[in-house]
């Protein structure tokens, strides 16, 4: 059984909430039809392999709506949001993949992973949900994921590592969300390679990019960093880049704009190509 920790408010009820529907897919769809879905699939695009290298990486967000904002003002499909985003260089796509709080489904993920697996060269989607449950990698899998995101405050340890090592037997990255000291030292207890380190709080929601200042300096020198939320300008890509994230994962910012791909192009250029990505 799925162990999640207990952490109030908000995301107390999201977990709750995932805990129940995941329980109904399986019923729904059994381990033995995901397993044939996998097999039809081409194998995973490295997210790591694609963050890496000089300047800052944009890993750009479809999502629909946030429990804080509402739906957001939008009609554009993931298919035709993944195209606009990768015309203005981002290095990733993030779906998100709840329902009841976000207003994601898995087809959308599959929708935007039609547009990342079939450009020249193929651009991994990360699964943007709340993943408590061995069940869930193995969808991932099955409807076009690339990579998953772990948040490490809402698992306890053993499940994190279960987690986590399950998604590596998989081919699957792990991008394991920290938001404080404890944290990253428990996602890089886990093998995590990959680290978010989110700006929100996600017990009370606000949103400060001090903590990636604070944090990225901290993590080990062969992980990737992504900095994620409150990212809207190149000053704030610069910022976080300077305080040495690699990549940075941008949601609202993007599928609000007029332009998407002119919006991503001016994150991706923030960063000089020839800056060092880990400065310590």
């Amino acid at each position: 059984m799925t162990a999640i920790v207990e952490t109030g408010t908000i995301l107390d009820r999201i977990l709750a909430r995932t805990a129940q529907d995941v329980a109904a897919r399986r019923t729904s769809i059994p381990f033995a039809e995901l397993e044939r879905m996998v097999a039809g699939r081409p194998a995973p695009v490295s997210l790591a392999a694609a963050l890496a290298g000089h300047g800052i990486a944009v890993i750009a967000e479809y999502k629909r709506a946030s429990p804080s904002k509402g739906r957001f003002p939008f009609d554009a499909k993931p298919a035709e949001v993944a195209a606009q985003y990768f015309e203005g260089g981002a290095a990733a796509m993030s779906v998100l993949t709840d329902e009841p709080f976000f207003q994601g489904s898995l087809a959308d993920m599959r929708e935007a992973a039609g547009i990342a697996h079939g450009l020249p060269k193929p651009s991994p989607v990360l699964r943007k949900d709340f993943v408590v449950d061995e069940y869930q990698i193995i969808e991932s899998l099955a409807h076009g994921a690339d990579a998953i995101l772990l948040i490490v405050t809402a698992l306890d340890q053993p499940t994190l590592e279960r987690l986590s090592s399950l998604a590596r037997q998989n081919g699957l990255d792990a991008l394991d969300e920290v938001h404080d000291e404890v944290e990253l030292a428990r996602a890089e207890a886990a093998g995590a390679r990959l680290i978010g380190i989110n700006n929100r709080n996600l017990h009370t929601f606000e949103v400060d990019i001090a903590v990636t200042e604070r944090l990225s300096p901290l993590a080990a020198n062969d992980s990737i960093v992504v900095s994620e939320s409150g990212i809207f300008t190149a000053d704030d890509a610069r910022r976080v880049h300077g305080a040495g994230a690699n990549a940075i994962l941008v949601g609202e910012s993007l599928i609000t704009a007029t332009d998407r791909a002119a919006a991503v192009r001016l994150l991706r250029d923030a960063v000089s190509v020839t800056a060092d990505v880990r400065k310590r």
